[in-house]
């Protein structure tokens, strides 16, 4: 069994010697550990200073192409190097690399495809009050969009399946985090959390600028995710509340109608007729999302099984 723990990383040579001196050289159940760092397009010498730290494996990004970007580009290899397991930290050390294993042992008993460490959001000291509230909302948003019970839904720190990091595709270029959950979620994959330890803060966030944006960003990227893995749902609700609304309209001017007084109420049928056209666009627009939809899965199931049968050949080619 091979665990490779991954560090997306962007001009991080003044704290990645900390972040890469805790990790863990073996861990239970193991067979290899590896570690692997992807250079987000640095400009310092965040590359240069991960072969000197004896990182096993390094990508280079020729130019800055995002966190969640980077991400995938670990774990696809991640999965060509032959990972069974997948670990992703940050380059920050904020989360203490001797709970690995918390993370790895449910997925080596078979009991999860994917594990999240929860953070101690309200012990955490340089978080602000604010920041905390809304890492609370936007967990509960993403336990209600990938019908999963995570906890902590923004942190970096997880473990993944080879079989499930197959599975993953991320669509936004921002973070990885919400995207991937609701997409397990909704792909029936298990999603399991469990609580970590942090360390203390060795630098500012660069992911959370100010909290408008993240909170903006964030509500994108879960609409963004509803659109790709429940379509229908999304166009439903907008088309029964046009089409209540149109409903409404059109009884008024009956009523109005019904007791000789519809000629000052023309307006009435035309919203209610405006609201009825849309209403129904809504429904038409809802089933080809639909199509669309059930077309990626089957796309995503064939991307499924090309992999598997390149990582059988790689197996097969090795020495």
């Amino acid at each position: 069994m091979k665990l490779i723990i991954q560090i997306p990383c962007l001009n991080e040579s003044a704290t990645l010697a900390v972040a890469i001196g805790a990790l863990p050289r073996t861990v239970e159940g193991f067979d290899q550990v590896e570690w692997l760092i992807i250079d987000d397009g640095s400009t310092d010498n965040t590359g240069e200073l991960a072969c000197q730290l004896g990182v096993h494996h390094v990508i280079r990004h020729q130019m800055n192409r995002g966190l969640a970007t980077a991400f995938m580009t670990g774990l696809d290899a991640c999965l060509r190097l032959g990972a069974d397991v997948i670990v992703n930290t940050d380059a920050d050390n904020q989360y203490e690399a001797d709970d690995i294993p918390l993370l790895t042992s449910p997925i080596l008993a078979g009991q999860a495809d994917m594990v999240i460490g929860a953070r101690p959001i309200d012990e955490t000291e340089h978080f602000s009050w604010v920041k905390k509230k809304l890492q609370r909302l936007g967990s509960w948003a993403v336990r209600v969009a990938s019908q999963t019970d995570v906890a902590d839904a923004p942190s970096g720190f997880r473990a993944i399946s080879r079989e499930t990091a197959m599975r993953l595709n991320v669509f936004n270029s921002y973070t990885y985090t919400l995207e991937t959950i609701i997409q397990a979620g909704r792909s029936n994959l298990r999603v399991l959390s469990v609580p970590i330890r942090t360390n203390p803060d060795l630098r500012p966030s660069r992911l959370v600028k100010s909290i408008r944006s993240y909170v903006q960003r964030s509500l994108i990227t879960i609409l963004r995710v509803f659109a790709i893995y429940r379509p229908f749902l999304l166009f439903f609700w907008p088309a029964v509340v046009l089409g209540g609304a149109g409903l409404i309209a059109g009884l008024r001017y009956v009523y109005f109608v019904a007791i000789g007084q519809g000629g000052g109420h023309v307006q009435s049928v035309i919203f209610a007729a405006l609201c009825l056209i849309l209403s129904a666009l809504m429904v038409m627009m809802g089933f080809l999302a639909e199509l669309i939809s059930t077309n990626r899965k089957l796309m995503e199931r064939i991307d499924v099984r090309l992999q598997r049968v390149e990582h059988r050949r790689l197996e097969q080619d090795k020495p």
